[in-house]
């Protein structure tokens, strides 16, 4: 039976000498892999191009039950991204956000709440002129919501510490290593509550997005179960200054 879905490349992995297994995040059944043949191909009616990460798609596939790999009958970019490939800071924070979400995103099954979130911050930073340095780490805040371990921000008003390992801020120093202490804490909270719009007026001193960026992801390992280490975030501070 044939479906109609939206998706977001997620990591394409070489099959066969002209075909491809193409992880994607689809909004209809959750993170699928189709197998794509003669992408390769020098006139292939869906090319390697089109499977970049986190390009944005309309597909048409065939989706079976406890199906390991799926297959895809029409699949276009829609839209199609126009700044992202072609500007260097949107493309290492692409390459860092495609990294994060491959470790932490599984679900095998429709979150429509998740997929329209991601969805729609990939078409806004393709959008978007100005005011990018910070907005790997508000991606970041917010995703952790729909993920389930969004900060509790009960107490961020008062509070001198964040506890990584519990999500809340919390006035004393926690017994454990795992939290934030001033003055990340209160930069920490800038993020907070934030829109993507509201980024042109968030200043963060480049040591302090670095080290916010470390502990967001220390964050992510905490509650994320085999996480793992995450590289390209090196490259992207090179790219940010």
């Amino acid at each position: 039976m044939l479906h109609k879905t939206r998706g977001i490349v997620f990591k394409t992995t070489d099959y066969s000498e002209s075909s491809v297994v193409v992880q994607i995040f689809t909004e209809k059944f959750g993170l699928q892999a189709y197998l794509i043949n003669g992408v390769k191909k020098p006139r292939a009616k869906i090319s390697r191009n089109m499977l970049q990460p986190l390009h944005l798609l309309e597909m048409v596939v065939y989706h079976k039950l406890n199906g390991n790999i799926q297959r895809v009958s029409e699949l276009k970019n829609a839209p199609i991204l126009t700044t992202i490939p072609y500007d260097i800071v949107k493309s290492s924070l692409v390459i860092f956000l495609n990294e994060v979400l491959y470790k932490a995103v599984r679900q095998e099954s429709s979150d429509e709440n998740l997929f329209n979130f991601i969805f729609y911050s990939i078409e806004w930073l393709d959008h978007q002129e100005h005011g990018l340095a910070n907005f790997h780490l508000l991606f970041l805040v917010q995703l952790s919501r729909y993920l389930g371990f969004h900060p509790e921000r009960n107490e961020a008003g008062t509070a001198a510490y964040f506890d990584l390992k519990d999500g809340l801020f919390v006035k004393s120093k926690p017994e454990h290593n795992l939290y934030l202490a001033p003055p990340y804490t209160q930069y920490f909270n800038l993020l907070i509550g934030r829109n993507f719009e509201d980024l042109p007026k968030i200043r963060l001193p480049n040591d302090i997005r670095k080290y916010l960026l470390d502990r967001l992801i220390e964050y992510y390992a905490l509650h994320i179960d085999s996480f793992g280490q995450i590289h390209s975030h090196e490259v992207l501070e090179e790219v940010l200054g």
